[in-house]
């Protein structure tokens, strides 16, 4: 991935993405620099927080990186999925209902969501759903599209 731009955010796009962050996932960024990263050859529009790509924009709503939801452990809108799906989810597949042990209630379709694994808690994929968190326990169906997920060009970037 080559970097096309990189500037510092003003203090309101910061109090933007904070807000939403604490808003959605529960989540305090503690930091003193915020980058955004535009690229030449993708699609993602990334937030290097103390130069480490912690945010990024989907659909110009900020949510945090699979290395973000790692450092900074979102508190809602988490799906849990067992070992089962964690090969699947980090290939970037789907999250499929039989995979799921958990979901959160507040989760509404359409909501972004992080793909946590159930025995160390960790984000394996971030995601949108497809159907409600209390809809996503069950026998069959796709509920959550991938969006990025753990080994992908986001993931493997670097500053």
């Amino acid at each position: 991935m080559n970097v096309k731009s990189r500037h510092h955010l003003r203090s309101d796009e910061v109090d933007a993405i904070t807000t939403a962050l604490s808003e959605h996932l529960g989540v305090e960024l503690d930091a003193d620099s915020y980058e955004k990263v535009e690229f030449d050859d993708s699609d993602w529009d990334v937030v290097l927080v103390d130069g480490d790509p912690l945010v990024l924009y989907v659909d110009d709503e900020p949510f945090l990186t699979v290395e973000g939801a790692n450092d900074y452990p979102p508190q809602k809108h988490v799906v849990t999925v067992d070992a089962g799906a964690i090969s699947f989810v980090s290939d970037g597949a789907d999250v499929m209902r039989p995979g799921i042990t958990e979901a959160d209630a507040d989760i509404l379709d359409g909501d972004l969501v992080a793909i946590a694994e159930e025995s160390h808690g960790k984000v394996l994929a971030i995601g949108r759903a497809m159907t409600a968190g209390s809809d996503m326990v069950g026998d069959s169906g796709k509920v959550v599209s991938s969006i990025h997920h753990v080994g992908d060009d986001l993931f493997e970037f670097s500053v």
